[in-house]
């Protein structure tokens, strides 16, 4: 199983936050995250979110939806990284 390095930056503050797991660990990890997101799919221009991703890129792709739909403004100023560890 391949183990993923995720790195969440906070612009604002330039803060990173460093995560390690499979995508099954990360998905669980991050869980809040997204159903936080999904939360707010159904406001006007907010993108749906998948609560279950196939894939690094999709996850990567749903965190930064999911704190983008629940920022007041529609941008959170989060950005989402990762790496192949293994």
């Amino acid at each position: 199983m391949k183990i993923y390095k995720v790195t969440m930056t906070k612009d604002i503050s330039d803060r990173k936050y460093i995560t390690t797991g499979t995508l099954e660990q990360l998905i669980t990890y991050f869980g809040y995250t997204l159903d936080k997101g999904e939360s707010w799919q159904h406001e006007k221009g907010n993108k749906k979110i998948n609560l279950n991703p196939k894939s690094i890129k999709s996850l990567m792709t749903n965190l930064y939806n999911s704190e983008n739909n629940a920022a007041g403004n529609g941008y959170s100023d989060c950005s989402f990284d990762f790496e192949v560890e293994k």
